[in-house]
Parts: C-alpha cells; structure tokens; sequence
C-alpha cells in the first residue's frame, strides 16, 4: 500500500463548498462525501485539521456592506463558522471519527478554547480537529485563519477545497482564455493580484513557507489523493 505523501495536513473548506449547488445553508451529502474522506485519510496515518468558512450563512463585510460596523460584521461570519464546525462535526462522529471543535470565540457550552497543545495532542491522538471562528479577530479571513492554525501545529501542508479546481490566469467563468497554473509561486500570485486566498494569508503562508494546494471539493476523494500525492489542482510554493 502506498504512503501519504504528507503527515498533517490543514484543511480549509470554504462555506459555500459545505452549501453544495445550493450555495446556502448545509448540504449533508456533500459533508458525508467530504467526511467518509477525511475517515479515509485518517485511516492511513494522516492527522487532519479543519478550518471552515462560513459564506453559506454569512460573509462578514461583503454582506453586512455598509449598513454594518464592520467589526461586528465579522463577528457573525465568525460564528457562522462554528455553525458548520459544528455540522460537519457531528457528519464525522456519525461516519466513527473522533472529533473536536476548537474555537478561537469561547463558546465553552458547545466547543473547547482553541488551544494549541491541546490540538497537537488530539491530532496525535487520531482525532479530527475543526477550528472555528476564523482568528478570533475582525478584519482578518478565514483563508488566513486557516494559515495561521497550520501554522502553528507544523502542518505539512494547506488543502484548499474550493468551488475551483486550481489557480487560473484570470477567472475562468469570464475569460475563456485563462490558463490554469499546474504550480506557481507566492510571489507570482501576490505580483499578478491572483483570487486564490487574500494577500494577508498568501502572505503568511510565503514567510512560514507552508505549501498551498488549491483544488476542487466537487469530488471529495480529491482530499484523498492529493494527500497521497497525486497532482491534482494548483500547488503554490516558494519556487518553481
């Protein structure tokens, strides 16, 4: 049997992933597929970390514009993303993976205090750990939280699961011409202004020199093989 070609991984799924061609609310068939998928991962050695979006209910200052104060604005897409923290939790524990979720909010009623060792711990444990509430703080993405949390447990690398299957030249739904990148560099996507994560997380993850794989959730066993190696979507690094 073949080895994972990574030993943690971070995995971001974006709100609107978890909403399937609804692109609101919860779709539970897509959180099973994506669930028996982490299991399967699990299940050859990976420990796997989970940032969520929360774009399905809530997008912080894009919906709250400007008839919100833009920090409480990002406050309800912070606890947008423990709604479905909490939702993809339980489609695991339904699925016989152990879990926890981590909030960088305290809700201590429903989830436990993001605490790094105490993540570390549970990863080597075998548990599953969704981090929710993004940074805890406004102005700040749930991309960069997800940078952020993979950094911090030495994650191996971030798994971007969006609704695109890689890094294009422009976007793809407006410009027949783009071209799809098989990889490219931080620099090349902070220099070309890129939609791939915002420039506070391509950042981030440039100066902590975490690779980004970019790759569609519309089939979910594309988490499975990207972490056992196979080259799928765009993967983003220091150097080509």
């Amino acid at each position: 049997m073949a080895s994972p070609a990574y030993h943690r991984v971070l995995l971001k799924i974006s709100g609107e992933a978890l909403a399937g061609n609804a692109g609101r609310g919860l779709d539970f068939d897509v959180i099973s597929q994506v669930a028996r998928v982490i299991k399967k991962c699990i299940g050859v050695g990976v420990q796997v970390g989970v940032v969520v979006g929360g774009g399905n209910f809530w997008r912080g200052v894009k919906d709250g514009g400007d008839r919100m104060e833009r920090t409480r604005a990002d406050h309800m897409g912070m606890l947008a993303t423990s709604i479905n923290a909490l939702a993809v939790a339980d489609v695991l524990e339904q699925h016989g993976v152990p879990v926890r979720v981590q909030t960088a909010i305290e809700m201590k009623a429903v989830a436990e205090p993001y605490i790094r060792s105490r993540a570390i711990r549970h990863l080597e444990k075998g548990r599953v750990v969704i981090f929710a509430c993004g940074t805890g703080c406004p102005f700040f993405s749930t991309d960069t939280a997800a940078v952020l949390r993979a950094a911090e447990i030495d994650a191996d690398v971030i798994l971007l699961a969006k609704n695109i299957d890689g890094v294009y030249s422009a976007d793809p739904r407006k410009d027949p011409h783009a071209v799809k990148y098989d990889d490219i560099t931080y620099a090349e996507v902070l220099a070309q202004h890129l939609e791939v994560m915002d420039s506070t997380a391509t950042s981030l993850s440039m100066d902590n020199h975490i690779p980004v794989m970019l790759f569609a959730l519309k089939d979910p066993e594309n988490i499975y093989r990207v972490v056992m190696g196979e080259k799928i979507g765009t993967l983003i690094k220091e150097v080509k």
